[in-house]
């Protein structure tokens, strides 16, 4: 078939992926490229981005290869990347240090420094704690810390703005960043100068990008020598990319409210949109213009779900792991097997998936996991389906936020690993009681970046008609409403379970963390 076709650059925190699109949406072929991940102290996180850059190269070379398409028929180009990953660079856009990414957390103690203010803005963290991975609080950090490096740095940015510049030698901010967390909000002005000079960042607006452009804009072209470095043509429209789960939203064709992108992995995100802004305690957002300019924004999250599975799977279940290899199949399909004939609520197994604390609606770094209910009775299996009904709970706990709030999702439009397991996704439409659709390519982030591309090189018009256009269901999972008659018992179970063991999660936390000080 021939052209045009359309590249989508996706920046993940191991590895870039580079995907060649069709203006259907049908894939070409996919490359990846890996790179480090650094951890110099405990709760530290960084990358180098001589190795991105690398990396990038490596993967468009073996996509073009593998594609056979020619580079003139490469068209148009999108990009996103892994949010609150700042870096700070000289006046030539150099990296002053290495970028801090998103899982870092050394700014905690700023970030508390930041809630403490109770400024209006604080608003989009749902009015309750500010995560240490959001701009301001590793800008401040390194004011603070590396005051040499603050000074030096002309720019600070994140990503995806950096990425942006070594494109196209153009110097932009992603409304789609800048509002979910750097606070800018367009209805409101912009940047919120007051709440920066409160916390001690007033300085910090002037090294920020001045051209904030929405997903999909223009924000330059291939820059010859960048082109040749690539094996692409100079030249091609590079659109304003941005977050990674965001962009993904774009190829999951969630681009109208009433629609839920369900990320789902090793943690879940969950991100809609709203036709009218709402605020809330337990919801972050809504973002005013964050996907698409005159709607808002909202998100939840869980931070461990398939973590958790696979912990599960890799430290108790030698027996069962030694069945699949006998077999001569996967673990997770032994394991499936066991836990599918044991009824709804796994005869009486509660589990709080917080085993790296709870993101929403209580934003607690400090909370922890919970199995409760156990008796003699319990088995692998029962362990197996109540780790994943545990996680389906707390997603149905943001929904419930969500409802109370008056934010009603209709339809969840899920992608990621747990989108292979036909258990795991029927139990969260059950819990839910929410029909799961699945699209027919599950790489969003990489086809939401190729749109984002194929809108920038002016194939269509806008970012909801190439949505239609290049997003295409294959498959719908419709809730059992009896099965969500039964689960209603064991969400209640899950969500009266945190309160009254708050206090006695943070002591041992603290406990724990002092002994190994």
């Amino acid at each position: 078939m021939s052209g045009p076709y359309v590249m989508g650059i996706d920046f993940g925190t191991e590895s870039v992926r580079v995907g060649i699109f069709d203006l259907s949406g049908s894939p070409r072929v996919f490359a990846s490229q890996p790179y480090h991940l650094y951890h110099p102290q405990p709760g530290w996180a960084e990358q180098q981005p001589d190795e991105w850059w690398q990396a990038l190269v490596q993967a468009t070379h073996t996509a073009m290869a593998e594609s056979g398409i020619p580079k003139e028929e490469i068209v148009g180009l999108g990009t996103d990347c892994t949010s609150c990953t700042v870096l700070a660079m000289d006046e030539h856009f150099r990296p002053l240090r290495p970028a801090i990414i998103w899982m870092d957390v050394r700014a905690a103690e700023q970030a508390r420094h930041i809630a403490a203010s109770g400024h209006p803005a604080l608003k989009y963290n749902g009015y309750g704690n500010v995560s240490a991975e959001w701009m301001p609080c590793k800008a401040l950090w390194i004011k603070e810390n590396e005051p040499e490096i603050y000074q030096k740095a002309a720019h600070i940015g994140e990503f995806v703005d950096w990425l942006t510049y070594r494109l196209t030698g153009e110097w932009t901010a992603s409304i789609n960043n800048v509002s979910i967390r750097w606070y800018y909000d367009r209805a409101e002005g912009g940047w919120p100068v007051e709440f920066y000079q409160q916390i001690g960042l007033g300085d910090v607006l002037a090294k920020f990008p001045q051209r904030v452009l929405d997903m999909g804009d223009v924000a330059g072209t291939l820059l010859p020598e960048v082109a040749a470095e690539l094996g692409l043509q100079p030249g091609i429209p590079v659109a304003e990319g941005g977050a990674d789960a965001f962009v993904a939203m774009i190829g999951l064709n969630v681009v109208q409210p009433g629609k839920l992108a369900f990320i789902t992995g090793s943690s879940h995100l969950h991100l809609g949109q709203s036709a009218a802004p709402l605020h809330a305690k337990g919801i972050f957002g809504t973002y005013t213009d964050a996907v698409l300019p005159g709607q808002y924004t909202v998100e939840g999250g869980q931070v461990s779900t398939g973590s958790v599975v696979k912990w599960f799977k890799d430290n108790f279940c030698g027996k069962e792991a030694a069945l699949a290899a006998e077999r001569g199949v996967d673990i997770y399909t032994v394991l499936t097997e066991l836990a599918e004939p044991i009824p709804p609520g796994s005869e009486g197994l509660i589990v709080l998936d917080y085993w790296q604390g709870n993101r929403t609606p209580y934003v607690d770094p400090e909370a922890r996991g919970i199995i409760r209910g156990l008796s003699l009775k319990h088995t692998t299996g029962h362990l197996f389906r109540a780790i994943i009904e545990g996680i389906a709970y707390g997603t149905e706990h943001i929904l419930r936020t969500f409802r109370q709030n008056g934010f009603v999702v209709e339809e969840m439009v899920a992608a990621g690993g747990p989108t292979k397991s036909a258990l795991w996704m029927q139990i969260h439409a059950d819990v839910s009681n929410t029909p799961i659709t699945l699209t027919a390519v599950p790489d969003g982030p990489a086809l939401g970046s190729a749109i984002l591309g194929a809108v920038a090189a002016g194939l269509f018009p806008d970012v909801q008609t190439a949505a239609a256009q290049m997003v295409h269901i294959r498959q719908r999972i419709e809730p059992n409403a009896a099965r969500h008659e039964a689960y209603r018992f064991f969400v209640d179970q899950y969500i009266a379970t945190y309160p009254p063991l708050q206090t006695l999660m943070h002591e041992t936390v603290r406990h724990v963390s002092a002994q190994q000080r």
